[in-house]
């Protein structure tokens, strides 16, 4: 009986914290969203130079140095700082081996380029042999002022929340309380460069490309979005 009695005190006050425990408070659940789109102004292009025979005659050998030499005028040229301009990739013990099994082994380097204009770029890539061109690639891309432009974003998805509470609240005869839970959910949208031209990658294979000039490119923009997900009391 003792114990019966023990276990029916111990169910009550389990009972009775459980209801303590029970938010009672009456709440609106909203959302609030902000989006912007802006256009990438930090874009890293990727540039593999290739050795070639000049005029078809094996013999006459347009050096890897002569090209370097172009692209490296060319970035100033389009006043951009040196910086700008990495090797990303050499593979120098492969080229000495080559060359000494073969003497017309075309040796080949790649760069990578920082550039803030695309007009820049197409400057840049019309001062230098076409023919020595292997290809050019964009690798990446972003904007300078992107973590202060998602947090502006966040305020405004959460004022827009918060509005649309008041409101609804309001509506009813009531006032618009404290937020209770907050939750933010990230929609942002890279794209992929839009290319004018045909062929997205230079081939200094292509006869065509001689002569042809700089491919044209266009970015659309980036767009980023935020909702906000708001749980308020109601007064």
């Amino acid at each position: 009986m003792k114990k019966l009695l023990s276990l029916a005190i111990v169910a009550l006050f389990s009972v009775s914290a459980m209801a303590q425990q029970v938010d009672l408070r009456k709440k609106i659940s909203v959302s609030g969203s902000a989006e912007t789109e802006v256009t990438p102004d930090i874009i890293y292009i990727s540039i593999s130079l290739k050795e070639y025979l000049k005029d078809g005659n094996s013999k006459k050998k347009v050096d890897i140095t002569t090209l370097e030499n172009e692209l490296f005028s060319a970035v100033q040229k389009a006043g951009l700082e040196k910086e700008n301009l990495t090797i990303n990739n050499l593979s120098s013990y492969t080229t000495i081996t080559e060359k000494k099994k073969n003497p017309d082994y075309l040796a080949s380097k790649q760069y990578r380029l920082k550039v803030n204009d695309l007009n820049k770029w197409n400057a840049i890539i019309g001062a230098i042999d076409a023919k020595g061109v292997a290809y050019t690639n964009i690798d990446s891309y972003d904007y300078s002022k992107i973590s202060s432009l998602k947090q502006e974003l966040k305020i405004k998805a959460l004022q827009a929340a918060k509005a649309k509470a008041t409101y609804l609240v309001e509506a009813i005869g009531d006032k618009l309380g404290s937020a209770l839970d907050i939750q933010e959910i990230e929609n942002q949208v890279y794209p992929q460069a839009m290319y004018r031209a045909s062929n997205v990658m230079m081939k200094a294979e292509s006869a065509d490309m001689a002569g042809a000039g700089a491919a044209e490119i266009d970015f659309k923009k980036i767009k980023l979005n935020y909702v906000m997900n708001v749980v308020f009391e109601i007064k």
